[in-house]
C-alpha cells in the first residue's frame, strides 16, 4: 500500500496552504467576537476555486477526485485559522453541492452548480427540525401538492449557513405524518421564494463565523422541477450523502490538528520554567506525543475513505469511524494545546481558546457521536444497536 501523496497532490496542498495563510482568517478574532460572516474571505475562497473542488469542470468546478479533494480540504484547515469559515465551506459542499452532484438533473446542475462554485450562491441543508434531528423519519415539514408543484409548510432549525444561504436542500414529507421512508422527498428551495422566512440567527459557543439560524416555510410554492430525485426518494437522497458528510466535512479537522500540534511544539520549546523548556517535562512531552498519534490515526482513516470513494466503493463503516475518531481527536488535541499553553491558552488574544470552542461542535454535528457509535455497532453485526434506524 502506497500512502504517499502524488506530486500533483503535494503541489496542490502547498498552494492551498499558501493561499489560506496569505488570504484568509486575518480578522478572525473580530469576526468571532461579533459572530459575523466573513464575506470577503468567502469570495476569496470562490476565486481560488475552493467552492468547486469536487465539481466537474463543465459546471465551473475543478473536478478533483475524492481523495485529492480531501487533501485540499485538509490543507485548507491547516492553513486557515478561521475554522468557522472552513465549516461554512464544508456545509456548502457537503450539505448542498454533493446532493446536486449525486441526484441533480442536467438542468438542475446547469442552473445551480456554476453559481455555487462561483460563490454567488451559498448553499445549505435544511434538515433538522425542533423535534427531529437524528430521527429523520420524525420530520413534520410538509410538501403538499399544489397544481404542478408543491407548497411547503414547516420550520427547520440549527441550519448552518442558514441566515446567508441562497439555496436550501430541503427534506419534507410528501406523505402522511410519520411513517415510511418513501413519504419523504427532497427539494431545492431558494431563499427568494415567497414564504421563505429566515426567522433569526442563533448564537453559538464556537464556529461563530458560520451563521446558524431558523428557517420557516410558510406556504412556499416550489415547482416540480425543483424536486431533487423523484417524489418519495428524499430519504435515499439524504442518506446517500452520509459517507461524504461524515468524512469529507472532517478533513479540515485533520489540518487543524496538525496546526495545533505545531503550535504546541513551538510553545513547549520556547517556554521555560525551572531553568529549562517545559517540553522537557513528561507531562508536556507526552501530551504532544499523543497529539501526533491522534493526527496520524485520523489522517489514515480519512485517506482510507477518500481512496474508497475514488474507487467508487462503499465506505459507510470507514466514514462512521472517521467521523468519531477525527471529531473527538480534535477536541482532545485542542484541550491539550490549551494545557500546554497554560494561562496563554485561556486568553482570547492567543486564539487557543477559540480553537477549543470551535472543536467542541464536531462530536455533535453531522450526526452525534452517540448515534454514530450505534450505527457502527450495527455495521459490525450487533443487532438493534441503533433503535429507530439511520438518521442524523
Amino acid at each position: 500500500m502506497d500512502f504517499d501523496l502524488t506530486a500533483g497532490q503535494r503541489r496542490l496542498r502547498d498552494e492551498v496552504v499558501a493561499f489560506a495563510r496569505e488570504e484568509l482568517g486575518h480578522d478572525v478574532a473580530d469576526h468571532d467576537r461579533d459572530g459575523s460572516f466573513p464575506r470577503q474571505d468567502w469570495r476569496r475562497c470562490a476565486e481560488f476555486g475552493v467552492l468547486g473542488w469536487p465539481v466537474p469542470e463543465e459546471y465551473g468546478g475543478r473536478g478533483l477526485d475524492p481523495l485529492t479533494t480531501m487533501v485540499a480540504l485538509e490543507a485548507l484547515g491547516y492553513g486557515c485559522r478561521d475554522n468557522g469559515l472552513v465549516f461554512a465551506v464544508n456545509n456548502h459542499l457537503w450539505g448542498c453541492v454533493i446532493h446536486l452532484l449525486l441526484h441533480g438533473t442536467p438542468e438542475q446542475k446547469a442552473a445551480y452548480l456554476p453559481a455555487l462554485c462561483a460563490g454567488t450562491l451559498i448553499g445549505a441543508q435544511a434538515l433538522t427540525e425542533p423535534e427531529a434531528g437524528s430521527d429523520l423519519l420524525g420530520l413534520t415539514t410538509a410538501a403538499q401538492r399544489d397544481g404542478d408543484g408543491y407548497r411547503l409548510h414547516g420550520t427547520k432549525c440549527f441550519i448552518s449557513n442558514g441566515p446567508v444561504a441562497d439555496v436550501f436542500v430541503t427534506l419534507a414529507r410528501t406523505g402522511g405524518a410519520g411513517g415510511p421512508q418513501n413519504q419523504l422527498s427532497a427539494f431545492l428551495v431558494t431563499a427568494d421564494m415567497p414564504g421563505v422566512v429566515k426567522k433569526h440567527e442563533l448564537s453559538k459557543m464556537g464556529l461563530r463565523t458560520t451563521p446558524m439560524g431558523i428557517v420557516e416555510f410558510d406556504g412556499t410554492p416550489v415547482p416540480a422541477a425543483n424536486l431533487l430525485g423523484r417524489e418519495g426518494a428524499g430519504y435515499a437522497v439524504f442518506t446517500s450523502s452520509i459517507e461524504w458528510e461524515r468524512s469529507f466535512m472532517f478533513a479540515s479537522h485533520v489540518g487543524a490538528m496538525e496546526r495545533l500540534l505545531e503550535t504546541s511544539v513551538r510553545q513547549a520549546n520556547s517556554r521555560r520554567q525551572f531553568g529549562r523548556s517545559i517540553g522537557s517535562f513528561q507531562a508536556v512531552s507526552h501530551q504532544i506525543a499523543d497529539m501526533k498519534i491522534r493526527l496520524e490515526l485520523a489522517r489514515t482513516l480519512l485517506y482510507r475513505v477518500g481512496w474508497l470513494k475514488r474507487e467508487g466503493r462503499l465506505a459507510l463503516l470507514e466514514a462512521t469511524m472517521a467521523k468519531i475518531v477525527i471529531s473527538e481527536g480534535l477536541v482532545q488535541t485542542a484541550m491539550g494545546a490549551a494545557e500546554v499553553h497554560g494561562a496563554r491558552g485561556y486568553l482570547t488574544d492567543e486564539g487557543i481558546e477559540r480553537e477549543l470552542r470551535d472543536a467542541l461542535g464536531g462530536p455533535v454535528y453531522a450526526g452525534t457521536n452517540a448515534v454514530q457509535r450505534g450505527i457502527l455497532a450495527e455495521l459490525v453485526g450487533v443487532r438493534n444497536a441503533l433503535s429507530g434506524g439511520e438518521g442524523r
